[in-house]
C-alpha cells in the first residue's frame, strides 16, 4: 500500500493513493468547485586578521527564502559551517543545461524551498501531531520555487499546491536504491519520501523544465525556532477564527478579527492552517503562507533591532540548525554570497503566485496543472520574464540603458554560489552534433518527413557545426530538443541551441543519449529553423493569484464555521 500523502494539521493519513473519502471531507483533499471550473487557484566584519573569522548575513532576503522565517547574524565560520545539514540536489535523470545568462552575461537562480512534515523526533511529533504518522516517510507539504531574475531587479515565487498530482520521475539516491518512474499520477508531496529533497527537485525539473541551482528544506521545529528568533511578524484576519473541526483536526490557530503579531508556535499554526482558511483547503493554505512571507520580508526591511548583533547572531545560529541544503550551499560563504544577491530586490518586486490549476478529473479531490496557463507561468520563469508585468529594473539591462546606448554592459555584482565556474563552450567546428528525425510527433498524428535529419544535419554544418551528421534513429518530439548526456557537454549543447534559436528549456541532460543530440521535432518540418514559439506572456495570469510584496492590505478571508 502506498504511504498516504494527506497529513495536514494533525490529520490522520488515508489509505492507499493519498486518497480518502471526497471532497472537503477528506483531509489535505479539495473540495468540487462551485462554479464547476479551477482558478489558480542581513553590522560589519572586523578587519582581515589572519583568517576572516566572522562574515556579516544580510537577514533580510534569506529570511524571506525558508518559508517565512530568517537567518540573520555575526557568523562564527568554523563553528557554524560544521552545522549546515547537506543533501543531495537532483536525484533525478533529467539535469537540464542550467539557466541561460541574458545578453549581458547575466544568469538567473531558481531555489526550490520545501517545507517538511516530518515527525522524526519528539519535537517534530509534538508539533505536528497525527500519532499514525510518527516515523513515518516524511512528505513535501510546501513547495516554492523561488527565482531571482539574472540583473537581480525582481523575484517571483512560484507554489505548487500539496494536492498536485503528476507523474514522479525516476530517484536514484547516492546510495544506490532506485524509486522507478510512477505508472500513474502520483502527489506531488510524496516525492520526499523517494529519496529525499533530490526527488522533490527532479519532480519539478521533469514538470517545468525550468533548472534548479538550490533547494533549502525546513521542519516543523524549524519554523518555530527560527519564527521565535525573529520576533513577531504581523498578519490579518477578516474575521475572528480558530482552526479546529468537531473531531479535533485544524491547525490550533485561534486570532481575532483584524491585524494579529505572530511568532513562535503561533507562526507555524498560521503556516499550516487549512481548516478556517478560504475554503478550507491547501490554495487557501498557500495564500497565507505569502501573506505571512511577504509581511516578514517587509519587517525586515524596516526594523531596526536587526542591527543588534547579539539579535543577528541568534537568527544566524537558529537559521543554520533549522536547514537542510544542498551541497552547494553547505558553507558559510556561499550563504552569505546568496543573500548579498537577494537582497537587492526591493519588496515591491517580489511577486508571490500559485501554479494555475484545475481539478483533476483522474484523481477525485485533487488538483492538476491547469493547461496553457500553468505553462504560461513556467515559461515565464524559464525566460526570466517578471510575473509581476514590469520587466527588467536594471537599466544596465534595459534596452533604454547605458548598454543599449553603447556603454559596456554592466555585469552583475557578484555570482550567486549556485553558479559554479562553468567550462565555456566549444568552437563550432568542434562540438560532435547527432541530429534525428522526430518530426512527427509523439502523437503520432504525422508522419515523420523523410530526410529531415540529413537536411538538418546539413544546415548545422552550413553554420559552422561541421562534425554535424545525421543518424538513422528516429524519434517522436513535439518541439525540437538538444540532449547530452555528460555535464562537461552541458555549454557546448547550450550554444547549439542558441545557434538555433531554440528557447530556454530546450536542453536536457539524459542516459538515453551518448552525446550531444538534435532532435528534430514536429515544429521544424520544414525551413531553416524551427517554428517559433507564440510570445511569451508579460504578466502571470489572475488564475496564478499574484501577490506583491508591498501589498500591506491583505487579509485572509475566513472558512464559514470557523468563526468564533
Amino acid at each position: 500500500m502506498r504511504h498516504s500523502s494527506v497529513r495536514g494539521e494533525g490529520a490522520p493519513a488515508q489509505g492507499a493513493g493519498g486518497i480518502s473519502g471526497s471532497g472537503a471531507d477528506a483531509p489535505g483533499a479539495v473540495p468540487p468547485p462551485r462554479n464547476g471550473g479551477g482558478s489558480g487557484g542581513g553590522a560589519g566584519t572586523p578587519p582581515r586578521r589572519g583568517r576572516r573569522r566572522v562574515l556579516r548575513w544580510v537577514s533580510s532576503v534569506l529570511a524571506f527564502l525558508i518559508l517565512g522565517t530568517a537567518a540573520a547574524g555575526y557568523l562564527y565560520y568554523r563553528h557554524l559551517n560544521g552545522s549546515i545539514k547537506t543533501d543531495a540536489l537532483n536525484l533525478g535523470e533529467n539535469k537540464l543545461g542550467g539557466s541561460r545568462p541574458n545578453a549581458f552575461g547575466q544568469t538567473p537562480l531558481n531555489i526550490l524551498l520545501i517545507g517538511s512534515d516530518a515527525r522524526d523526533d519528539a519535537a517534530n511529533q509534538a508539533l505536528g501531531g497525527a500519532k499514525d504518522t510518527f516515523d513515518g516517510p516524511p512528505l513535501a507539504d510546501v513547495q516554492m520555487l523561488l527565482h531571482l531574475s539574472a540583473d537581480r531587479s525582481n523575484m517571483s515565487v512560484v507554489s505548487m499546491p500539496r494536492d498536485t498530482m503528476l507523474m514522479m520521475p525516476k530517484c536514484t539516491e547516492p546510495g544506490g536504491k532506485v524509486h522507478p518512474a510512477s505508472k500513474g499520477l502520483v502527489q506531488t508531496n510524496e516525492s520526499l519520501s523517494r529519496g529525499g529533497p533530490g526527488c522533490t527537485v527532479a519532480a519539478w525539473q521533469e514538470l517545468t523544465h525550468i533548472p534548479i541551482d538550490h533547494f533549502m528544506m525546513i521542519d516543523f521545529k524549524g519554523v518555530v525556532t527560527m519564527a521565535d528568533a525573529i520576533g513577531g511578524v504581523p498578519v490579518c484576519v477578516q474575521q475572528n477564527v480558530e482552526s479546529r473541526t468537531k473531531d479535533g483536526k485544524g491547525s490550533g490557530l485561534k486570532l481575532p478579527k483584524g491585524e494579529s503579531v505572530i511568532q513562535g508556535e503561533q507562526a507555524l499554526q498560521w503556516l499550516r492552517t487549512r481548516y478556517g482558511f478560504e475554503d478550507g483547503t491547501d490554495l487557501g493554505r498557500t495564500h497565507a503562507q505569502h501573506l505571512y512571507m511577504n509581511s516578514m520580508a517587509r519587517e525586515f526591511r524596516k526594523n531596526a533591532k536587526l542591527s543588534n548583533p547579539v539579535k543577528l547572531n541568534s537568527l544566524a545560529q537558529a537559521a543554520i540548525k533549522a536547514m537542510v541544503v544542498d551541497p552547494g550551499l553547505n558553507k558559510i560563504d556561499k550563504l552569505y554570497d546568496l543573500s548579498t544577491e537577494l537582497k537587492k530586490v526591493p519588496t515591491g518586486r517580489i511577486t508571490m503566485t500559485t501554479m494555475p490549476w484545475v481539478y483533476s478529473t483522474r484523481e477525485e479531490g485533487r488538483v492538476e496543472p491547469k493547461p496553457g496557463e500553468a505553462e504560461d507561468v513556467f515559461r515565464m520563469v524559464r525566460e526570466d520574464i517578471a510575473l509581476d508585468g514590469k520587466g527588467s529594473g536594471n537599466p544596465a539591462a534595459s534596452p533604454s540603458g547605458p548598454a543599449a546606448s553603447g556603454s559596456p554592459a554592466a555585469p552583475a555584482a557578484s555570482t550567486a554560489p549556485s553558479q559554479p565556474a562553468v567550462t565555456p563552450a566549444a568552437p563550432p567546428a568542434k562540438i560532435a552534433v547527432s541530429v534525428r528525425n522526430g518530426t512527427g510527433g509523439k502523437d503520432g498524428g504525422q508522419a515523420r518527413v523523410k530526410g529531415r535529419a540529413d537536411t538538418v544535419a546539413s544546415l548545422l554544418v552550413a553554420k559552422g557545426f561541421t562534425k554535424a551528421a545525421a543518424t538513422t534513429q528516429t524519434a517522436a518530439e513535439d518541439t525540437t530538443v538538444v540532449r547530452f548526456s555528460n555535464p562537461a557537454q552541458a555549454a557546448d549543447a547550450t550554444a547549439l541551441a542558441a545557434a538555433l534559436g531554440l528557447p530556454a528549456g530546450s536542453v536536457e541532460k539524459t542516459d538515453d543519449v551518448s552525446g550531444i543530440t538534435l532532435f528534430v521535432g514536429k515544429d521544424w518540418r520544414t525551413g531553416d529553423a524551427p517554428t517559433p514559439p507564440p510570445p511569451a506572456p508579460t504578466k502571470a495570469p489572475d488564475s496564478a493569484r499574484p501577490l506583491n510584496g508591498d501589498n500591506d492590505q491583505e487579509c485572509m478571508a475566513i472558512q464559514p464555521g470557523f468563526t468564533w
